[in-house]
Protein backbone atom coordinates (compact mmCIF):
# COMPACT_ATOMS: atom_id res chain seq x y z
CA UNK A 1 0.00 0.00 0.00
CA UNK A 2 1.40 3.35 -1.16
CA UNK A 3 2.29 5.66 2.04
CA UNK A 4 1.80 9.04 2.11
CA UNK A 5 5.62 10.71 2.31
CA UNK A 6 6.60 10.41 6.39
CA UNK A 7 10.05 11.28 7.91
CA UNK A 8 10.86 7.77 9.35
CA UNK A 9 13.40 6.43 11.88
CA UNK A 10 14.12 2.74 10.37
CA UNK A 11 15.57 0.62 13.06
CA UNK A 12 18.29 -1.33 11.24
CA UNK A 13 19.75 -4.50 12.81
CA UNK A 14 22.45 -5.42 9.80
CA UNK A 15 19.97 -7.87 8.71
CA UNK A 16 17.99 -8.79 5.55
CA UNK A 17 14.60 -7.49 6.53
CA UNK A 18 15.34 -4.60 8.13
CA UNK A 19 17.94 -3.52 5.18
CA UNK A 20 14.97 -4.11 2.44
CA UNK A 21 12.54 -2.23 4.38
CA UNK A 22 15.28 0.54 3.89
CA UNK A 23 15.45 -0.03 0.08
CA UNK A 24 11.77 -0.12 0.36
CA UNK A 25 10.62 3.31 2.35
CA UNK A 26 12.99 5.00 0.50
CA UNK A 27 11.99 3.50 -3.25
CA UNK A 28 8.37 4.69 -1.55
CA UNK A 29 9.53 8.14 -1.14
CA UNK A 30 9.82 8.49 2.25
CA UNK A 31 12.31 10.52 4.17
CA UNK A 32 14.72 7.97 6.47
CA UNK A 33 17.23 7.78 8.59
CA UNK A 34 18.58 4.30 9.66
CA UNK A 35 18.99 3.69 13.14
CA UNK A 36 20.79 1.09 14.46
CA UNK A 37 20.30 0.30 18.16
CA UNK A 38 23.92 -1.37 20.24
CA UNK A 39 22.13 -3.31 23.32
CA UNK A 40 24.71 -5.27 23.49
CA UNK A 41 28.46 -6.00 23.60
CA UNK A 42 30.28 -9.44 24.91
CA UNK A 43 32.97 -11.60 23.87
CA UNK A 44 31.76 -13.73 20.70
CA UNK A 45 28.69 -11.17 19.97
CA UNK A 46 27.82 -9.85 16.60
CA UNK A 47 27.18 -6.49 17.32
CA UNK A 48 29.98 -4.49 15.08
CA UNK A 49 29.69 -6.71 12.12
CA UNK A 50 25.53 -6.14 12.39
CA UNK A 51 26.58 -2.13 12.72
CA UNK A 52 29.04 -2.11 9.61
CA UNK A 53 26.39 -4.12 7.96
CA UNK A 54 23.53 -1.65 8.34
CA UNK A 55 25.90 1.32 7.58
CA UNK A 56 26.38 -0.48 4.54
CA UNK A 57 23.21 -0.49 3.23
CA UNK A 58 22.89 3.21 4.49
CA UNK A 59 25.62 4.41 2.57
CA UNK A 60 24.20 2.55 -0.52
CA UNK A 61 21.00 4.33 -0.22
CA UNK A 62 22.44 7.63 1.08
CA UNK A 63 20.16 8.01 3.62
CA UNK A 64 21.57 9.44 7.28
CA UNK A 65 22.66 6.83 9.83
CA UNK A 66 22.69 7.12 13.29
CA UNK A 67 23.77 4.64 16.75
CA UNK A 68 21.85 4.42 19.99
CA UNK A 69 23.48 3.26 22.41
CA UNK A 70 21.11 1.53 24.92
CA UNK A 71 23.00 -1.18 26.53
CA UNK A 72 22.74 0.13 30.08
CA UNK A 73 19.09 0.11 29.60
CA UNK A 74 18.69 -2.69 27.70
CA UNK A 75 20.38 -4.58 30.35
CA UNK A 76 18.55 -3.25 33.34
CA UNK A 77 15.15 -3.29 31.75
CA UNK A 78 15.60 -6.77 30.06
CA UNK A 79 18.28 -8.74 30.62
CA UNK A 80 18.04 -8.57 34.87
CA UNK A 81 14.41 -8.76 34.68
CA UNK A 82 14.98 -12.41 32.66
CA UNK A 83 17.22 -13.18 35.41
CA UNK A 84 14.89 -12.15 38.17
CA UNK A 85 11.62 -13.76 36.64
CA UNK A 86 13.98 -17.49 36.21
CA UNK A 87 14.86 -17.21 39.70
CA UNK A 88 11.39 -16.81 40.78
CA UNK A 89 10.35 -19.71 39.45
CA UNK A 90 8.79 -18.32 35.99
CA UNK A 91 9.65 -18.72 32.32
CA UNK A 92 9.83 -14.86 30.96
CA UNK A 93 10.04 -13.79 27.20
CA UNK A 94 12.74 -11.30 26.85
CA UNK A 95 11.86 -10.10 23.27
CA UNK A 96 8.60 -9.31 24.76
CA UNK A 97 10.30 -7.24 26.94
CA UNK A 98 12.87 -5.61 24.45
CA UNK A 99 9.91 -4.66 22.16
CA UNK A 100 8.25 -2.58 24.80
CA UNK A 101 10.93 -1.49 26.40
CA UNK A 102 13.90 -0.63 23.56
CA UNK A 103 12.47 -1.02 19.96
CA UNK A 104 9.00 0.35 21.01
CA UNK A 105 10.15 2.49 24.36
CA UNK A 106 13.33 4.22 24.24
CA UNK A 107 13.72 3.73 20.35
CA UNK A 108 10.15 5.20 19.66
CA UNK A 109 10.45 7.94 22.65
CA UNK A 110 13.39 8.86 21.14
CA UNK A 111 12.37 9.33 17.17
CA UNK A 112 8.98 11.15 18.76
CA UNK A 113 11.20 13.88 20.50
CA UNK A 114 13.74 14.16 17.31
CA UNK A 115 10.41 15.07 15.18
CA UNK A 116 10.39 11.70 13.09
CA UNK A 117 6.25 11.08 11.94
CA UNK A 118 7.05 7.58 12.84
CA UNK A 119 9.17 4.96 13.39
CA UNK A 120 9.73 1.51 11.22
CA UNK A 121 10.92 -1.92 11.71
CA UNK A 122 11.58 -5.65 10.14
CA UNK A 123 8.79 -7.23 12.21
CA UNK A 124 6.61 -9.41 10.67
CA UNK A 125 3.08 -7.79 11.03
CA UNK A 126 0.25 -5.85 9.26
CA UNK A 127 -1.49 -2.37 10.87
CA UNK A 128 -5.03 -2.83 9.19
CA UNK A 129 -7.67 0.19 10.25
CA UNK A 130 -5.36 1.26 12.61
CA UNK A 131 -4.96 -2.32 14.43
CA UNK A 132 -2.00 -4.77 14.64
CA UNK A 133 -3.02 -7.73 12.75
CA UNK A 134 -1.31 -10.81 11.46
CA UNK A 135 0.58 -10.95 8.38
CA UNK A 136 0.72 -12.14 5.41
CA UNK A 137 3.77 -14.61 6.22
CA UNK A 138 1.27 -16.22 8.74
CA UNK A 139 4.76 -18.78 9.54
CA UNK A 140 6.85 -15.64 10.45
CA UNK A 141 4.36 -13.74 12.28
CA UNK A 142 5.63 -11.61 15.35
CA UNK A 143 2.46 -9.78 16.64
CA UNK A 144 2.92 -11.75 19.84
CA UNK A 145 6.02 -9.99 20.38
CA UNK A 146 4.56 -6.63 19.88
CA UNK A 147 1.08 -7.11 21.93
CA UNK A 148 1.63 -4.22 24.28
CA UNK A 149 2.40 -1.69 21.78
CA UNK A 150 -0.47 1.00 22.43
CA UNK A 151 -2.95 2.45 19.92
CA UNK A 152 -1.39 5.74 19.71
CA UNK A 153 1.99 3.88 18.91
CA UNK A 154 0.05 2.44 15.99
CA UNK A 155 -0.74 4.90 13.98
CA UNK A 156 3.06 6.10 14.43
CA UNK A 157 4.49 3.03 13.10
CA UNK A 158 5.05 1.19 9.50
CA UNK A 159 6.03 -2.39 9.04
CA UNK A 160 6.99 -2.21 5.32
CA UNK A 161 7.27 -6.47 5.71
CA UNK A 162 3.44 -6.97 6.67
CA UNK A 163 2.22 -8.01 2.47
CA UNK A 164 5.44 -9.70 2.11
CA UNK A 165 6.57 -13.41 2.58
CA UNK A 166 9.73 -14.40 3.90
CA UNK A 167 10.70 -15.81 0.30
CA UNK A 168 9.99 -12.73 -1.13
CA UNK A 169 12.24 -10.37 1.07
CA UNK A 170 15.40 -12.53 -0.19
CA UNK A 171 14.35 -12.45 -3.58
CA UNK A 172 13.98 -8.92 -3.34
CA UNK A 173 16.86 -8.52 -1.37
CA UNK A 174 18.47 -10.22 -4.58
CA UNK A 175 17.36 -8.26 -7.33
CA UNK A 176 18.47 -5.07 -5.36
CA UNK A 177 22.02 -6.71 -4.99
CA UNK A 178 21.87 -5.90 -1.17
CA UNK A 179 25.56 -7.99 0.49
CA UNK A 180 23.21 -8.86 3.31
CA UNK A 181 20.71 -10.95 0.44
CA UNK A 182 21.80 -14.24 2.18
CA UNK A 183 22.99 -13.28 5.65
CA UNK A 184 20.93 -16.03 8.30
CA UNK A 185 18.51 -14.59 10.14
CA UNK A 186 19.05 -13.49 13.78
CA UNK A 187 18.04 -16.17 16.32
CA UNK A 188 17.65 -16.77 20.16
CA UNK A 189 17.61 -13.82 22.62
CA UNK A 190 16.84 -10.28 21.06
CA UNK A 191 20.06 -8.27 20.69
CA UNK A 192 21.87 -11.06 22.49
CA UNK A 193 21.39 -13.80 19.85
CA UNK A 194 21.83 -17.15 19.24
CA UNK A 195 23.21 -18.21 22.89
CA UNK A 196 23.56 -21.09 25.11
CA UNK A 197 20.83 -20.05 27.55
CA UNK A 198 21.47 -22.14 30.30
CA UNK A 199 25.16 -21.65 30.10
CA UNK A 200 24.10 -17.66 30.56
CA UNK A 201 21.98 -18.45 33.91
CA UNK A 202 24.73 -20.73 35.16
CA UNK A 203 26.93 -17.63 35.15
CA UNK A 204 24.51 -15.20 36.54
CA UNK A 205 22.72 -17.77 39.02
CA UNK A 206 24.77 -20.14 39.85
CA UNK A 207 23.42 -23.72 40.40
CA UNK A 208 20.58 -24.77 43.40
CA UNK A 209 20.50 -28.24 43.37
CA UNK A 210 16.99 -29.66 44.35
CA UNK A 211 14.30 -32.72 44.84
CA UNK A 212 12.32 -33.80 42.01
CA UNK A 213 8.73 -34.95 42.73
CA UNK A 214 5.80 -36.14 40.93
CA UNK A 215 2.39 -34.65 41.55
CA UNK A 216 1.67 -36.47 44.82
CA UNK A 217 4.43 -34.57 46.38
CA UNK A 218 6.25 -38.24 45.91
CA UNK A 219 10.63 -37.34 45.94
CA UNK A 220 11.62 -39.19 42.70
CA UNK A 221 14.67 -37.65 41.71
CA UNK A 222 16.88 -34.43 41.56
CA UNK A 223 17.63 -31.25 39.49
CA UNK A 224 20.32 -28.72 39.60
CA UNK A 225 18.46 -25.47 39.92
CA UNK A 226 15.05 -24.30 38.73
CA UNK A 227 15.54 -21.85 36.39
CA UNK A 228 17.22 -24.83 34.05
CA UNK A 229 13.62 -25.68 33.57
CA UNK A 230 10.65 -24.45 31.62
CA UNK A 231 7.30 -26.39 31.42
CA UNK A 232 7.07 -28.99 29.10
CA UNK A 233 10.82 -29.75 29.19
CA UNK A 234 11.46 -33.19 29.78
CA UNK A 235 15.03 -33.59 30.08
CA UNK A 236 18.00 -32.23 32.17
CA UNK A 237 16.64 -33.81 35.72
CA UNK A 238 17.49 -36.87 37.16
CA UNK A 239 15.05 -39.87 37.91
CA UNK A 240 15.69 -41.99 40.85
CA UNK A 241 16.27 -45.24 39.09
CA UNK A 242 14.23 -46.94 41.95
CA UNK A 243 11.61 -44.27 42.67
CA UNK A 244 7.76 -44.99 42.36
CA UNK A 245 5.06 -42.60 40.97
CA UNK A 246 1.81 -42.58 41.99
CA UNK A 247 -0.40 -40.89 38.71
CA UNK A 248 -3.09 -38.31 39.92
CA UNK A 249 -5.59 -40.98 39.65
CA UNK A 250 -4.14 -43.18 42.64
CA UNK A 251 -2.23 -45.29 40.74
CA UNK A 252 1.16 -46.42 41.82
CA UNK A 253 3.91 -47.21 38.77
CA UNK A 254 7.49 -48.67 39.38
CA UNK A 255 10.01 -46.96 37.65
CA UNK A 256 10.48 -49.72 34.57
CA UNK A 257 7.06 -48.75 33.55
CA UNK A 258 7.53 -45.24 33.73
CA UNK A 259 7.33 -42.89 30.24
CA UNK A 260 8.59 -39.99 30.09
CA UNK A 261 8.38 -37.09 32.77
CA UNK A 262 7.65 -33.64 32.03
CA UNK A 263 7.70 -30.45 33.41
CA UNK A 264 4.74 -29.56 35.13
CA UNK A 265 5.35 -27.13 37.80
CA UNK A 266 7.94 -24.95 39.45
CA UNK A 267 8.03 -24.63 42.97
CA UNK A 268 10.30 -22.11 44.29
CA UNK A 269 9.52 -22.09 47.80
CA UNK A 270 10.84 -25.23 48.10
CA UNK A 271 13.43 -25.75 45.43
CA UNK A 272 11.00 -28.53 43.88
CA UNK A 273 10.69 -29.33 40.48
CA UNK A 274 7.40 -30.63 39.73
CA UNK A 275 7.43 -33.37 37.07
CA UNK A 276 4.32 -35.84 35.38
CA UNK A 277 3.27 -37.40 31.98
CA UNK A 278 -0.02 -38.18 30.21
CA UNK A 279 -3.17 -36.12 31.55
CA UNK A 280 -0.98 -34.74 33.99
CA UNK A 281 0.88 -32.52 31.40
CA UNK A 282 -2.71 -30.68 29.62
CA UNK A 283 -4.02 -27.73 30.96
CA UNK A 284 -7.65 -26.26 30.03
CA UNK A 285 -7.56 -23.00 32.26
CA UNK A 286 -5.41 -20.52 33.32
CA UNK A 287 -5.27 -16.83 34.43
CA UNK A 288 -3.66 -13.91 32.53
CA UNK A 289 -2.42 -11.02 35.30
CA UNK A 290 -0.86 -7.51 34.11
CA UNK A 291 -3.05 -7.38 31.29
CA UNK A 292 -2.60 -5.02 28.21
CA UNK A 293 -5.29 -4.53 26.04
CA UNK A 294 -3.78 -2.64 22.54
CA UNK A 295 -7.15 -0.29 22.05
CA UNK A 296 -9.08 -0.88 25.35
CA UNK A 297 -12.38 1.21 23.84
CA UNK A 298 -12.24 -1.46 21.16
CA UNK A 299 -11.36 -4.82 22.96
CA UNK A 300 -15.38 -6.65 23.56
CA UNK A 301 -14.76 -10.12 25.36
CA UNK A 302 -18.65 -11.25 26.64
CA UNK A 303 -20.24 -10.85 22.94
CA UNK A 304 -22.31 -13.73 21.67
CA UNK A 305 -20.95 -12.92 18.75
CA UNK A 306 -17.05 -12.68 19.40
CA UNK A 307 -14.71 -15.68 18.81
CA UNK A 308 -11.46 -15.65 21.15
CA UNK A 309 -8.00 -16.82 20.61
CA UNK A 310 -5.26 -17.35 22.20
CA UNK A 311 -1.07 -18.18 21.69
CA UNK A 312 0.90 -18.77 24.64
CA UNK A 313 3.83 -18.77 22.80
CA UNK A 314 5.50 -17.35 19.47
CA UNK A 315 4.51 -19.02 16.43
CA UNK A 316 2.23 -21.48 18.64
CA UNK A 317 -1.34 -22.36 17.60
CA UNK A 318 -4.08 -20.17 17.61
CA UNK A 319 -6.14 -22.18 20.42
CA UNK A 320 -9.70 -21.26 21.00
CA UNK A 321 -10.82 -19.88 24.15
CA UNK A 322 -13.41 -18.10 26.61
CA UNK A 323 -11.91 -15.59 28.80
CA UNK A 324 -13.52 -13.74 32.11
CA UNK A 325 -12.84 -10.83 33.19
CA UNK A 326 -12.02 -10.98 37.29
CA UNK A 327 -10.64 -7.86 38.46
CA UNK A 328 -7.51 -6.94 36.92
CA UNK A 329 -7.17 -10.61 36.31
CA UNK A 330 -8.47 -12.46 33.03
CA UNK A 331 -9.60 -15.79 33.36
CA UNK A 332 -8.81 -18.09 30.13
CA UNK A 333 -10.94 -21.32 29.90
CA UNK A 334 -9.59 -23.32 26.69
CA UNK A 335 -11.93 -25.09 24.50
CA UNK A 336 -9.26 -27.76 24.58
CA UNK A 337 -6.71 -28.52 26.84
CA UNK A 338 -3.26 -28.41 25.79
CA UNK A 339 0.65 -28.78 26.96
CA UNK A 340 3.40 -26.27 28.10
CA UNK A 341 1.40 -23.39 29.87
CA UNK A 342 4.27 -22.08 31.30
CA UNK A 343 3.67 -19.56 33.76
CA UNK A 344 5.48 -15.84 32.71
CA UNK A 345 5.43 -16.55 29.27
CA UNK A 346 2.53 -14.24 27.55
CA UNK A 347 -0.96 -15.28 26.60
CA UNK A 348 -1.95 -13.22 23.85
CA UNK A 349 -5.44 -12.89 22.48
CA UNK A 350 -6.79 -12.86 19.43
CA UNK A 351 -9.67 -11.96 17.19
CA UNK A 352 -10.96 -13.02 13.66
CA UNK A 353 -12.72 -10.10 12.04
CA UNK A 354 -13.84 -10.16 8.44
CA UNK A 355 -10.34 -11.13 6.35
CA UNK A 356 -8.14 -9.90 9.70
CA UNK A 357 -7.27 -11.86 12.29
CA UNK A 358 -6.63 -8.78 15.30
CA UNK A 359 -4.28 -9.20 17.97
CA UNK A 360 -6.27 -7.43 20.97
CA UNK A 361 -3.72 -7.57 23.72
CA UNK A 362 -2.37 -9.95 26.27
CA UNK A 363 -1.22 -10.68 29.69
CA UNK A 364 1.44 -12.97 31.48
CA UNK A 365 0.28 -16.25 32.15
CA UNK A 366 -0.08 -17.60 35.79
CA UNK A 367 -1.61 -20.79 37.30
CA UNK A 368 -5.46 -20.43 37.54
CA UNK A 369 -6.97 -19.20 40.78
CA UNK A 370 -10.96 -19.55 41.08
CA UNK A 371 -10.73 -17.08 44.32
Amino acid sequence: MKLSKKKIALGMSGGVDSSLCAHLLVEQGHDVTGVFLECWRAPGCRTDVDRADALKVALDLGIPFQVLDFKKAYYDKVVQTFFDQYQAGLTPNPDIACNKEIKFGLFYDWAMTQGFDAVATGHYARIASKQLTIPKDIHKDQTYFLYQLTSEQLENTVFPLGDVAKTEVREEAKKRKLAVSDKKDSVGICFIGDIDVQKFLKEELGEKPGKVVDSAGNIIGSHQGLWFYTIGQRHGFIINKKSLHTTASGEVLERENLPPFYVIAKKPESNRLVVGFGAETYASEFSLTNVHWIDPNETTLNSPNVKLFIRIRHTGKLLGCEVEQASDTLHVHLDEPTQGVAPGQSGVLYQPVNQEIICLGGGIISPFDAE
